[in-house]
């Protein structure tokens, strides 16, 4: 999206209601310059011309602000009153566009993300609850409080040939942790974290680059610019993005779960794997004392230390993959014996009982999440939440 703008010249200088020039620098947005407009709103270096009644009738706070006593003498600008907002200006122009556009981010919604997260701050500053809650609930789709959202999330990331890009999808989680922890958005932050520690530790403490606002940043016009034309797209001066990190104690935090995570999956292969007796029904058991269903699960259990010792590229500090990918062994077929390729030899009913005693453990693991990076748990989490927004369904 490009910002359109017009150059403050003598001509649209703003002016008090006595005429004399006011002393600033500025930049009118085209966007939200109405010509049916009531209202003057100011921004850091920007100008918009809205309605005042948009803002009444979303915001209390708007309302409340419209309703004081104004002096009679109060200034003006473009012969209408003004507020000014002490905000970033591409906040409170990702505010506006919610107000007048609507809130329809398309997926993947990544780049995006500097609009959600203006709009939420600003939605939860002047208590624009229907925003809020909307900005929560896209929030909460990617980093959701149940494990049936999570593995929803997660194929949603993964192509038909199984390439793995949760970026490309998803925003990137050291923003998401900083900005829930400015705005003290508890809910978001166990999946956040959990997304995170599976980055190696270096890569996290390095942070990451923002990105790029869809709205560029205000800056002042000199009053000798030329008029653009409506159609003229300005180019704005190159911007250095400097990197984003974490607080220290929430890097602490991150390491901290990511060797929980990698502690629980050893923790699995002890309970679950190492020297597994056969379930009860094993259809191999009287065959060498069921040795076919040994050695299966022996091979099962190699391949997920493998994962643990940090063999498996770039997941060795994410369980739920893990526990998940020994079901899958169940059915592979791409297994090599030496000879060809063929799959384990285990019986159907070892199959199922090892299964349902992954899905056990990941439940489990998913309830234990929280408590990694020393937050509430879901359940207190969960009974924290609104109506309201349980009642967001996005598409």
């Amino acid at each position: 999206m490009t910002y359109p703008v017009a150059s403050s010249t003598p001509a649209n200088k703003p002016t008090s209601s006595h005429g004399a020039e006011l002393d600033v620098q500025h930049q009118l947005c085209q966007d939200f310059w109405f010509p049916d407009g009531n209202i003057i709103v100011l921004a850091g270096a920007c100008v918009f011309k809205i309605h005042r009644g948009q803002l009444e009738r979303h915001s209390d706070v708007f309302k409340d602000m419209f309703s004081m006593p104004q002096p009679k003498m109060q200034s003006q600008i473009y012969g209408l009153p003004f507020i000014e907002l002490y905000d970033s200006a591409s906040d409170v122009y990702y505010l506006l566009k919610a107000l007048y556009d609507g809130l329809y981010l398309k997926k993947p919604m990544p780049r995006e993300f500097p609009f959600l997260a203006g709009v939420l701050r600003l939605s939860t500053k002047y208590l624009l609850e229907s925003l809020r809650d909307i900005c929560i609930a896209y929030l909460q789709r990617d980093f959701p409080l149940t494990l049936e959202e999570w593995d929803k999330r997660e194929k949603t990331v993964t192509d038909p040939n199984g390439r793995y890009s949760p970026r490309d999808s998803v925003p990137n989680p050291i923003l998401v942790i900083n900005l829930a922890r400015e705005l003290s958005l508890h809910t978001i932050l166990p999946a956040a974290f959990y997304d995170l520690a599976r980055y190696g530790t270096s890569k996290t403490a390095l942070g990451t680059v923002p990105y790029q606002p869809v709205f560029p940043p205000a800056a002042a016009v000199p009053p000798s610019s030329t008029v653009l034309a409506s159609d003229a797209t300005p180019t704005p001066p190159p911007t250095i993005r400097s990197n984003v990190f974490l607080s220290h104690e929430d890097l602490v935090t991150t390491f901290r779960g990511r060797e929980a995570a990698q502690r629980s999956i050893a923790a699995f292969v002890s309970k679950e794997l190492a020297e597994r007796p056969l379930c009860a029904s094993c259809a191999h058991k009287d065959d060498e004392d069921g040795r076919q269903c040994h050695e299966s699960f022996y091979f099962i259990t190699l391949n997920t230390l493998r994962s643990v010792g940090g063999i498996a590229s770039g997941r060795d500090a994410d369980p739920l993959f893990t526990l998940l990918q020994t079901i899958d062994m169940l059915h592979r077929t791409d297994f090599s014996d030496g000879e060809r390729l063929c799959g384990l030899r285990l019986c159907c009913f070892c199959k199922l009982d090892f299964a349902s005693a992954v899905n056990r453990a990941r439940a489990e693991l998913w309830k234990e999440i929280p408590a990694w990076f020393d937050l509430e748990d879901f359940e207190k989490l969960q009974k924290g939440e609104s109506q309201s927004k349980e009642g967001w369904c996005l598409v």
